[in-house]
């Protein structure tokens, strides 16, 4: 038997027994339960939860960063320090305060002390530069923005940066080499550890209610120009109600965070759910395979929340004789591989897992509470849930009307695009869309007049399918945009961004499919200028200053004529159907390699460096 028909079997005889769909659905009404606890109008907010659970767990550990163990009360005290700066510096409720640092202890503290005020927090994802960061930060129209000294090189390049005020945080671990102008407050994080530890009244944020903006996280963006989503103080503490419930979550617990906390994974979810418990938090800068387990094992961790690229890497680390020497009870996430989940429980454990579907700004999502392998969640009973999924045509790129012009929801095995009900009733939080800080950013991802006149659902862009069990399976992103690494990326955007390469005539982008990887990689179709050779260290170092590393295209395919519909439209299902296929491919093929800091000529060797497998083909 060959190793695949290896992995098949293992899976087929782990799928013994299939829980039935009462039992399922009695979990999910757990979740839905616990939904329900926060109305919009309670004044209630992350800051009053944090204070409770500070009351109640003072001497506990909160949060752990390397040697450094802060407790619950601890990191209150910084908070309020924090805090009292803030409200000096004129910060009110209602305002936005933009911030931008690496994880780091600094970064909760200062989140936590703006909703102490009631001022919404924006999180700037630190890659971005120029343009796209005075759009963040106009976008969300912030009063002032916290800068770690770790991200002020993209500040002090960036004109219009000094239109802010500026204040400083310093990063002792990433201290910047450059003369600081003196719109940059260095005097901010001074005053921060000379001010009271006190708490502030509680005054300051009474108006405040649950409903209202607590966080603003920017969505997948390529160019630099994503879009803010809104985050309730709400959404925020009913996704740690419900995940405490569905994992079962004790104050005995620690998480781990290897993720960026700027972006909405480990800011949601991890956060919202050991703050939910009273449990513990270990967390470092960035993903590292290498100390992965050792600090899972140092710090006793009992859950984490992965990607699919998380555990790919982790199992392509040579096997160890303690890999089952950990404390792992469970993780959360998305983009696991039936493939990847297999060989993860064969080798480090019956670990549970609760592989997700969803997104920053969405009203509805899926979660596999069965551990049911190879699955993001199921749906034993449509009518308990908001959740549709309306048949699309994938070759035509639109959905399927009825004969009256209806949309139609799938069965069993077709595909379709995930939408959510949109709950808009001022007694209910749970299946509301709260959408974008840009109203028409907001109504361009509704669908109105779907199954009947008036109503409206928020539209995924996520095709889904789900089988006869009511079991759910992610299958891709609708059109020329494509997931890569855990991030959308809009072919349009890249092309814009890279347009205007020295000598290029013309430039397609795609996404190919890749063996053990999530989504797809992104490719390059380029044509160059008569008489004008493709440089690929040029194109490597073009490519990284315009757009974020994750839309950074893996291939680049060097054409000889562009490949164009009679309506002068660049084709792209061709292309993505030959991939980086040496077989089907002519033309001369590049790959990304971060070692040289180039694009090198293809091979099996550049391939396997970079961590690729050669192209298996599109299925169908």
């Amino acid at each position: 038997m060959s190793a695949h028909g290896v992995v098949e079997q293992k899976q087929q005889n782990r799928q013994v027994s299939i829980p039935s769909r009462e039992e399922t659905q009695a979990k999910l009404d757990l979740r839905s339960a616990a939904a329900t606890r926060i109305k919009p109008a309670d004044h209630y907010t992350l800051a009053d939860r944090f204070e409770q659970q500070v009351a109640q767990h003072a001497d506990k550990d909160f949060l752990v960063y390397g040697q450094q163990h802060f407790t619950y009360a601890a990191v209150d005290a910084r908070v309020n320090q924090y805090a009292a700066v803030f409200i000096a510096r004129g910060l009110r409720a209602g305002d936005v305060c933009a911030m931008a640092m690496e994880n780091r202890p600094d970064f909760f503290f200062c989140w936590f002390a703006l909703t102490k005020l009631g001022v919404t927090t924006a999180f700037i994802n630190y890659h971005l530069t120029g343009k796209p960061l005075l759009h963040a930060l106009q976008s969300t129209r912030a009063k002032a923005v916290v800068v770690g000294e770790e991200c002020l090189d993209v500040f002090l390049d960036t004109d219009g940066s000094k239109d802010y005020p500026v204040w400083l945080v310093p990063d002792s671990e990433k201290p910047s080499s450059r003369e600081l102008p003196i719109w940059v407050d260095q005097a901010f994080y001074p005053a921060i550890e000379a001010a009271s530890t006190d708490q502030p009244p509680r005054s300051l944020r009474e108006q405040v209610k649950a409903e209202d903006d607590m966080l603003y996280i920017f969505t997948s963006g390529t160019t630099g120009l994503p879009k803010a989503a809104r985050y309730s103080h709400m959404r925020w503490m009913t996704s740690g109600d419900v995940m405490q419930v569905s994992l079962a979550v004790q104050p005995e617990d620690v998480f781990y965070c290897c993720l960026p906390l700027y972006h909405g994974a480990a800011a949601t979810s991890i956060t919202s759910t050991a703050l939910a418990a009273g449990a513990s938090i270990v967390f470092r800068r960035k993903f590292s395979a290498r100390a992965f387990w050792p600090e899972v094992r140092d710090n006793g961790v009992t859950i984490f929340q992965y990607i699919g690229e998380i555990c790919r890497y982790l199992l392509n680390k040579p096997a160890q004789a303690d890999d089952r020497d950990h404390k792992l009870r469970c993780m959360l996430g998305a983009g696991l591989s039936k493939d990847v989940w297999t060989r993860w429980i064969d080798r480090f454990g019956p670990i549970e897992v609760f592989e997700g579907w969803g997104s920053t700004e969405a009203n509805a999502a899926t979660i596999n509470l069965d551990n049911y392998l190879g699955s993001c969640g199921r749906v034993p009973f449509w009518d308990k849930t908001n959740l549709r999924l309306l048949k699309f045509d994938t070759e035509t790129q639109t959905h399927v009307r009825d004969e009256k012009g209806a949309y139609v929801h799938c069965q069993p095995g077709e595909i379709g695009e995930a939408v959510g009900y949109i709950v808009n009733h001022p007694e209910i939080g749970a299946g509301r869309f709260e959408g974008y800080t840009s109203e028409e950013a907001t109504e361009k991802k509704i669908l109105r007049n779907v199954f009947a006149e008036g109503d409206a659902w928020w539209s995924s862009g996520d095709l889904l399918r789900y089988d006869e069990n009511g079991y759910c399976y992610f299958v891709d992103r609708i059109g020329d945009t494509f997931r890569w690494k855990s991030e959308n990326v809009s072919t349009q955007e890249v092309a814009d961004a890279l347009g205007d390469f020295p000598g290029l005539e013309l430039i397609n982008i795609y996404g190919v499919l890749v063996p053990e990887h999530e989504g797809r990689a992104g490719m390059a179709a380029v044509l160059m200028q008569p008489g004008v050779s493709f440089n690929p260290d040029a194109f490597y170092r073009f490519a990284i200053e315009r757009v974020p590393h994750y839309a950074v295209p893996v291939f680049v395919r060097v054409c000889e004529m562009a490949d164009l519909t009679s309506t002068f439209k660049l084709r792209k299902v061709d292309l993505q159907r030959q991939g980086y296929s040496t077989e089907q491919v002519k033309d001369p093929m590049y790959i990304k390699d971060d070692q040289t800091q180039s694009y090198q000529p293809y091979s099996t060797e550049v391939l396997a460096r970079n961590g690729l497998l050669p192209f298996a083909g599109e299925t169908a």
